[in-house]
């Protein structure tokens, strides 16, 4: 006969969402880093150090290949990958001329759909609509003072809509090793997007010391990241999942404040609290787990 199993540890239940918040300190912090290397190695410069190492770094510390994996599987990492790579590029692209905070506030038009078409309860689609409401006023929809770059918007939505992709192809890897998942994913990744910094940047990209910043870049702003995520992934809704990284475009925001001196107006500064109050509603109104 079965029994009901004994409810889990505070601290297992807690586990991802710690997991997911410590993943957006490091993204974050690692980001402004990066974001040194513009003026010297471009933006595509800086990602091909970012992916290239943490795709290294990865390899290295899971050795994905001494596990056994389907060719399904396999195709499905790839994909994720792809989707992961296409989101740093541009979402990088975007930083050359929106700040940080605003440029993951746009971005988060991806994780805001699938959130929305995991919806069921009028609660959730009112904390969604209250999200966008604060998009709304980034977005430069009208030439006002605040109104952001326009071709810098445009790569944020398409790192959007590839941070939409990265989530739902992230659970689809879910019932593999998290290590072994993130580690191809983040191959195939480098794949993408290596060969494009090394386009623009050239030999540039040799430069000794820039070399040891873009590995403290790639190891704060993707491995550590990555691989918490795939830790998140398994255990968080997809619904709730894409409104809890809300909370991320405040984290931008401070550390764009604090590590790269970027100036936030009144009004930025509201859009961004919409953002997040969409993230602690969401929380609040979440269902209760069987």
């Amino acid at each position: 006969m079965d029994t009901l199993s004994p409810p889990a540890p505070p601290l297992t239940r807690a586990l991802p969402y710690l997991a997911l918040a410590g993943s957006m300190l490091s993204f974050c912090i690692g980001t402004s880093y990066a974001k040194r290397l513009f003026p010297i190695v471009g933006a595509p410069g800086a990602i091909a150090y970012r992916v290239g190492f943490s795709a290294l770094i990865l390899l290295i510390v899971f050795r994905p290949w001494r596990m056994p994996i389907a060719r399904a599987d396999l195709f499905a990492t790839m994909r994720y990958g792809v989707a992961l790579g296409l989101m740093n590029l541009c979402f990088y692209m975007a930083l050359r001329t929106i700040p940080l905070g605003l440029a993951i506030a746009i971005e988060f038009l991806g994780p805001l759909t699938v959130s929305l078409l995991h919806s069921r309860r009028p609660a959730h689609f009112a904390m969604v609509g209250l999200a966008a409401a604060g998009l709304a006023l980034l977005l430069p929809f009208h030439r006002i003072d605040h109104a952001l770059d326009p071709v810098g918007v445009g790569y944020a939505l398409c790192a959007g809509v590839c941070w939409g992709l990265y989530i739902v192809f992230g659970k689809r890897t879910g019932h593999l090793p998290g290590g072994q998942a993130v580690a191809w994913g983040m191959a195939t990744a480098a794949v993408v997007v290596v060969p494009i910094g090394i386009y623009s940047a050239g030999a540039a990209l040799l430069t000794p010391s820039l070399i040891a910043i873009g590995l403290g870049a790639a190891t704060l702003s993707s491995a550590i990241p990555y691989s918490l995520e795939m830790i998140a992934l398994k255990r968080i809704p997809a619904s709730r999942f894409g409104v809890l990284l809300s909370v991320e475009p405040a984290l931008g925001a401070i550390a764009g404040m604090l590590l790269l001196a970027e100036r936030l107006s009144a009004l930025q500064w509201l859009a961004i609290g919409l953002v997040v109050a969409a993230s602690i509603g969401s929380v609040l109104t979440a269902e209760k787990p069987a």
